[in-house]
């Protein structure tokens, strides 16, 4: 009782701290979450809606079931959790954050796992985007396309080893099911899919719209959580918070053995992992410190996708504990890792060109994407449209 009550006090002091910074630099604040929308309408909504939509229709179609039992013999025995988790995994790997949040909610709230498998599933199917790590991250941020392979292995890798170490969490007894030969399993799961397909049997034209509201919403959330948070890192930035952390972690980095000019920019990408990176690749530090560092940042995810993902387990009831734990295990795993495959890919010796200091340090570069905005627009009018015409419905009946 007496932890809530403090819990309690705790917030109410950060929200009345956070509106009178917003009262003092209304200019900051606006600014920010201008910024925070324009990378949500012209970057996020455009690259997750497609494949939020397309998990709905999977898991309608059966898609997800039929996945789930091929992979059941390698998933349950190495991660202690469904066929349908090596799906997830992929999916999430693909699309990036918080993809993989999303679609374990969505089947926890089928019934398809059970409560401690969905929470140990989401501690290490959240992924950056690939096209984040090889062309944001190595090719606009470092200026070196070589580093991209660097960041994705120590990324993957990493989380593997978060799955492998969350086995732990909530464990039940593997009790080793009966073996079935390629063609039974192949067989199995085409019935399995079809099985799905008729228990849930909808027309396909409710199950788009299902999936257009579905997948809007969820994006409007994370939109709210990428101004917010654009908003609040600007307002530290603005007070001198950030320079005042800088000064603590960067005699700490430099026992470390590393650039104490890399904890200059641990607190932004604590915030927002996109600002961090970019803050971490624009250093004078070695490349290697700042690829150890990015990389650890990217593992991290930032509390600005902290925040998207938790709002989405919370939503289904499952604990987010696990995935926050998993984000620090992930951080450390990519540092490391990030260091292992450095040295054994020889990337060192492999880059050539300047430094990996662009010329407009200070804040992020973004590749223009023109469809970006009208694909946004389109969709949101859609989404308009569609619930408005459910709701004449629901008035006639």
């Amino acid at each position: 009782m007496g932890r809530t009550r403090h819990a309690t006090y705790f917030l109410g002091i950060c929200s009345a701290g956070i509106a009178l910074l917003m009262i003092i630099y209304p200019e900051t604040a606006v600014r920010a979450s201008f910024q925070g929308l324009q990378m949500w309408w012209e970057n996020v909504f455009p690259a997750l809606f497609p494949f939020f939509v397309l998990t709905e229709l999977m898991i309608g179609f059966g898609v997800v079931t039929f996945a789930g039992v091929l992979l059941e013999p390698v998933m349950r025995p190495v991660f202690r959790v469904p066929g349908i988790g090596g799906f997830v995994f992929m999916m999430g790997l693909v699309s990036g954050y918080p993809a993989g949040a999303r679609m374990t909610a969505q089947l926890y709230k089928e019934q398809k796992l059970t409560k401690s498998e969905a929470e140990r599933l989401s501690s290490f199917t959240n992924f950056s985007n690939p096209l984040f790590l090889f062309s944001v991250t190595a090719v606009q941020f470092f200026h070196q396309a070589s580093l991209g392979i660097v960041f994705a292995l120590a990324h993957y890798f990493g989380n593997i080893g978060v799955g492998l170490i969350m086995r732990a969490y909530k464990p039940l007894p593997f009790q080793k099911k009966r073996t079935h030969s390629h063609f039974s399993l192949f067989a199995r799961a085409l019935r399995s899919m079809h099985s799905e397909r008729m228990i849930r049997y909808e027309p396909l034209g409710k199950m788009l719209g299902d999936a257009v509201i579905s997948s809007v919403r969820t994006l409007l959330v994370i939109g709210g959580f990428i101004m917010l948070f654009s908003m609040l890192y600007q307002l530290f930035r603005e007070t001198g918070t950030v320079t005042w952390i800088g000064s603590i972690t960067g005699p700490l980095f430099e026992l470390a053995g590393l650039t104490p000019e890399l904890g200059q920019a641990l607190l932004p990408g604590i915030f927002e992992m996109t600002i961090g990176v970019h803050e971490v690749a624009v250093t004078g530090a070695p490349v290697l410190e700042r690829v150890i560092v990015g990389s650890a940042l990217l593992g991290f995810c930032g509390f600005s996708i902290q925040a998207q993902t938790v709002s989405i387990l919370s939503q289904a009831g499952l604990s987010a504990k696990p995935f926050l734990i998993g984000r620090l295990i992930h951080a450390i795993l990519s540092g490391i890792a990030a260091f292992l495959f450095y040295h054994m890919l020889h990337i060192g010796e492999k880059m050539t060109g300047p430094s990996a200091v662009p010329a407009t340090a200070g804040t992020p570069v973004y590749s223009e994407i023109q469809l970006g905005p009208i694909m946004t627009a389109s969709v949101l009018i859609l989404f308009i449209l569609i619930l408005l015409k459910r709701m004449q419905s629901g008035r006639h009946q």
